[in-house]
């Protein structure tokens, strides 16, 4: 495949954990455009909503990956209990692409000193950001061991351990995920059929954040002036797009143990973001906001790093 050639997946079976929306549904229905099946695994249906509130459902995302071009199934899945979980894995004959990517924090995430806050609301976002992705793993690297050209991907937030996230809690959480990217590619060094990585959206225009910021995906560049940095903002579609080609490298074994971000797979594959562009949050980081949170006044044209 080269760099610039468009995935693809056909014939390929997915998982997508936490694919109610956010990165999980723009993931699943990359994969999906690039011709993949996608089970499509999340709390909310039409009929059951999960505690988060949201009106996005396992429904919708899966018509999405339908009309990208793949197969989409919706499968309720509550990955908090391991026999929601084996449900799901009774229903898969194959598996190819695993992106383990639950979360539901949404409604637990709080600024400041960890001991100032809510404990049950830090401890329920460890089980569902951390506990989560340690029975899907559980449950279905078995099957996922028996593929071929096996990928599994450990979505968390942060390229790297440097960076302070929110709070000690939602911190560990990130950590956590990312690690497994790290030592899932260990645990698999007698499964050289299965590559391991973690990987990570940069300043990411999510259905929440959007909403948060009081804007739409339409009007998003109307949040700039609040939040100067969301100049280098990104879709979900950019590290879904990133992650299709990654499954589709043949060689991205030289990839293994890694964390992975959108700016780096975009720098690897080329591809682009909905609108036609290439934010690279990784260079804005590094040549902005660092400095600036080190006290140094910097002027930076986003534009040329999009």
């Amino acid at each position: 495949m080269s760099a610039r050639s468009n995935p693809d997946l056909s014939g390929k079976v997915a998982v997508v954990t936490g694919a109610t929306r956010g990165a999980g549904r723009a993931i699943a229905v990359e994969l999906g455009a690039a011709g993949a099946t996608v089970f499509v695994a999340g709390r909310t249906t039409r009929t059951q909503q999960s505690e988060i509130g949201r009106s996005e459902t396992i429904e919708e995302t899966a018509e999405l990956v339908d009309a990208a071009g793949g197969k989409g199934i919706a499968v309720r899945c509550d990955l908090t209990n391991p026999s929601d979980v084996d449900a799901l894995a009774a229903r898969i004959d194959r598996l190819d692409i695993f992106i383990d990517n639950a979360w539901g924090g949404e409604n637990l995430v709080e600024w400041g000193k960890f001991w100032e806050h809510d404990l049950d609301k830090q401890l329920h976002m460890w089980r569902n950001g951390v506990e989560t992705h340690l029975v899907a793993l559980h449950k279905l690297m078995p099957i996922l061991i028996r593929s071929d050209d096996g990928l599994v991907v450990e979505v968390t937030d942060g390229e790297d351990g440097e960076a302070y996230f929110v709070n000690l809690s939602y911190d560990a959480v990130k950590s956590s995920v990312r690690r497994f990217g790290e030592v899932l590619a260990k645990d698999l060094k007698d499964h050289p059929n299965v590559t391991a990585v973690a990987a990570t959206p940069g300043f990411l225009r999510s259905e929440q954040m959007l909403e948060g910021f009081g804007v739409t995906e339409a009007n998003w560049r109307d949040a700039i002036e609040k939040v100067p940095d969301y100049a280098l903002s990104e879709t979900p579609h950019y590290l879904g797009r990133g992650l299709a080609h990654l499954a589709a490298d043949k060689d991205r074994k030289r990839f293994a143990g890694q964390c992975l971000s959108s700016w780096k797979l975009k720098r690897e594959y080329g591809f682009t973001d909905l609108d036609g562009s290439q934010p690279d949050w990784g260079h804005w980081w590094d040549d902005v906001v660092k400095p600036r949170m080190a006290g140094a006044t910097v002027n930076a044209d986003p534009e040329k790093y999009r």
